[in-house]
């Protein structure tokens, strides 16, 4: 099997069309989570840019669309064709790990940013963690960090704060970059200026038992978002779980498309 790639000094690319961005996440994602079929083939491209699960948006790109964003990302160094002995259907693979230095988990992270967009903390490792174990949220808190100070995703506010996203950087000038409305930092909202309370303002019936109210609130609230992050987790388990079935029928009709071009039939 001949790999095209050769080494050279083009630039770092930090900017690619949604086309792109989408084919570069589904070549991570596929190397790492089915790494039996990877090389991917180019309808295994295409059908995994056109997955209705851990994808935002849902497209539907042809074979003709995919060929041409495959070539355009050949030109950037991003991706490589892979010649069989045999002359059969040609494969691709990214070339990220030759043109950025990033951690394999910062190569999940930014696969599962690429392929789907702006998401929480707590979404974000769930999803990578399928293809590279990111074992608590520090440690993920830690690659994005480090992603954050080298310009290659974007965050709504400070990575400790509940609910802060997260999203990738590859945006093109001209495009919508999903830039997030910053979040207040501790510093900024201890000096927040705060409103005062007219003489005419009643007092509340019993202060006393107004912390217990918002604790018991609080703590409800908290119970209930931890509910629905583990029944979205148990969802996405069942998704990934289609999704790995889908890829291995992918890869055995590739195979039998092969055989069946080695057998002239």
């Amino acid at each position: 099997m001949l790999d095209e790639f050769e080494n050279d000094e083009r630039p770092e690319v930090r900017e690619l069309s949604s086309r792109q961005r989408r084919v570069l996440g589904v070549l991570i994602e596929k190397g790492l989570t089915t790494p039996e079929y990877y090389p991917l083939t180019l309808k295994a491209v295409m059908a995994g840019c056109n997955q209705k699960s851990n994808r935002s948006p849902v497209v539907a790109y042809d074979e003709d669309t995919i060929e041409e964003t495959l070539d355009q990302m050949k030109e950037l160094g991003l991706v490589g064709v892979l010649h069989t002995d045999s002359g059969r259907s040609l494969r691709y693979r990214h070339y990220v790990r030759k043109r950025y230095e990033f951690s394999e988990p910062q190569i999940a992270i930014l696969a599962e940013l690429l392929c789907r967009g702006r998401q929480t903390l707590g979404e974000l490792r769930g999803r990578a963690s399928r293809m590279v174990p990111i074992e608590t949220l520090e440690l993920l808190r830690s690659e994005l960090n480090d992603l954050l100070t080298r310009g290659y995703i974007q965050a709504s506010g400070s990575l400790e704060r509940r609910g802060v996203e997260v999203d990738h950087a590859f945006y093109r000038a001209n495009e919508n970059r999903g830039v997030m409305p910053a979040m207040p930092t501790a510093e900024e909202a201890s000096t927040a200026t705060v409103r005062p309370v007219t003489a005419s303002a009643p007092a509340p019936a019993d202060s006393a038992t107004t912390p217990l109210t918002s604790s018991v609130d609080n703590a409800q609230v908290e119970q209930l978002q931890q509910n629905v992050t583990e029944l979205q987790a148990q969802n996405q388990e069942l998704r990934d779980e289609v999704e790995r079935l889908r890829s291995t029928v992918y890869g055995l009709e590739s195979k039998v498309e092969d055989i069946c071009r080695d057998l002239g039939i």
